[in-house]
C-alpha cells in the first residue's frame, strides 16, 4: 500500500513518511521544498512541485496507482509570519488546498487525512478542550486551519471524499533513528528557546507566574511528534471503519490530557540534562496567555491511541536531534 504525503519533507510529514515505511507502507512525497528539507526525502519516493499543480498530482497517481489515501500536512505555519502576510497563508494554506482536493477527487481518491492544529481552539484559561468547544483561531494561520476543516467538510458532505482531521498543538522531538527531525536553527516555541538558554548559559524567563494553573505559569500541550506519527498511521489503518457514507468527516485531538506547565517543563528538562537549568520569573508577555491542552478520547476510542512517550524523551531526543540538524543546515 502506498500513501501520499503532501508536506511529506517538513518536520510532520517527513515524520509520519518514516513512520509509514516502519509499518510496512511506502510513502510517496510530494514537497515543494518552500520550507521542507530535501535530505527528509532521501532514499524516498520523491516530486517536487506544488499541491496546486495538477499535472503533478495525475502524473503522481498515473505512477502510482496503488495510492489509497493522502496525508494533507503541507502549510505555511509560522504565526508572526502570517499576521504580516496574511494573503501569502490564505493563498497557500486554503486556496492551494482547494486546488489540491480537487486534483485528488478527479484522480478518484477520497480518503484524506488533514493534519490540522488545536490552535483553532481558544485555549487561553488553562483548561482542555475537547472536540466540541466552540473554536475561536486567534491568528491568520489557525484561521487558515480553521477555514480548511470546514471547507473539507463540506466536500465531504457532498459525497465527494472523506475526510478525518487531527488536531494536535505543539510537537516535540524527533524521529528516535533521527531520520528526521525539526529543521529550524532557533524554533520559537517554549523548549526550544529553553534550549537556546541552557546552551548560552543564561537564565530562562518564565513569563508569568500568576495563571490560573496549578502552579501559577502557563501550560501547553506537548506531544512527541513520534507519537504523531503514530496517530497518523492509525488513522491509515483504521480509515474505512471511521468514517463512512453517514459520516464522512470527523476530527480527533491527539493531546496528553493534562498539558504540561512552564514549570513542568523546566523540570523534566532538568531530569534530562547533566547542568540544572536556571530560571527567572518575570512579568507575562503582552498577549500572553494561560494557554490550554486537549483531551484525547475520541483518539483512544476510534485511534486506540494515547501518548507513549514522555515528556522527558520528547526533550532528550530533541537534543539528540541538534548536531544532526546542525551538520544538515552546514553548521
Amino acid at each position: 500500500m502506498s500513501v501520499l504525503i503532501a508536506g511529506g519533507a517538513g518536520y510532520i510529514g517527513s515524520t509520519v513518511a518514516s513512520a509509514c515505511l516502519d509499518a510496512g507502507i511506502t510513502p510517496v512525497i510530494l514537497d515543494s521544498l518552500v520550507r521542507g528539507r530535501a535530505e527528509f526525502t532521501e532514499g524516498r519516493i520523491f516530486y517536487q512541485g506544488d499541491i496546486a499543480d495538477g499535472a503533478l498530482v495525475d502524473r503522481i497517481f498515473s505512477e502510482h496507482p496503488d495510492i489509497s489515501a493522502v496525508v494533507h500536512c503541507a502549510a505555511l505555519i509560522v504565526v508572526p509570519e502570517s499576521v504580516a502576510d496574511p494573503i501569502g497563508y490564505y493563498e497557500a494554506n486554503v486556496t492551494k488546498s482547494l486546488a489540491f482536493v480537487g486534483h485528488l477527487h478527479r484522480n478518484g481518491c477520497d480518503r484524506l487525512i488533514f493534519s490540522s492544529s488545536a490552535s483553532i481552539y481558544r485555549a487561553e484559561d488553562g483548561s482542555p478542550v475537547t472536540e466540541d468547544s466552540p473554536l475561536a483561531p486567534q491568528s491568520p494561520y489557525a484561521r487558515t486551519k480553521a477555514v480548511c476543516e470546514g471547507m473539507f467538510a463540506d466536500i465531504a458532505a457532498a459525497g465527494k471524499m472523506r475526510v478525518l482531521s487531527l488536531r494536535y498543538f505543539n510537537p516535540i522531538g524527533a524521529d528516535p533513528l533521527l531520520r528526521t527531525g525539526l529543521q529550524l536553527k532557533r524554533p520559537s516555541h517554549a523548549l526550544g528557546m529553553l534550549i537556546q538558554a541552557h546552551q548560552a548559559g543564561t537564565p530562562f524567563p518564565v513569563t508569568g507566574v500568576n495563571y490560573p494553573t496549578r502552579d501559577g505559569t502557563g501550560i501547553r500541550d506537548y506531544v512527541h511528534v513520534w507519537d504523531l506519527a503514530a496517530a497518523h498511521i492509525a488513522a491509515i489503518e483504521r480509515f474505512d471503519a471511521i468514517l463512512t457514507a453517514s459520516r464522512p468527516s470527523i476530527a480527533i485531538n491527539l493531546g496528553t490530557g493534562s498539558g504540561t506547565t512552564v514549570r513542568e517543563l523546566c523540570a523534566a528538562f532538568d531530569n534530562v540534562v547533566s547542568t540544572p537549568l536556571t530560571t527567572v520569573d518575570t512579568d507575562p508577555r503582552p498577549g500572553d496567555v494561560a494557554g490550554g491542552y486537549t483531551t484525547s478520547d475520541r483518539a483512544a476510542r476510534l485511534l486506540d491511541w494515547a501518548p507513549r512517550l514522555s515528556l522527558e524523551e520528547g526533550i532528550r531526543s530533541a537534543l539528540d536531534w541538534i548536531p544532526v540538524r546542525d551538520k544538515m543546515l552546514g553548521d
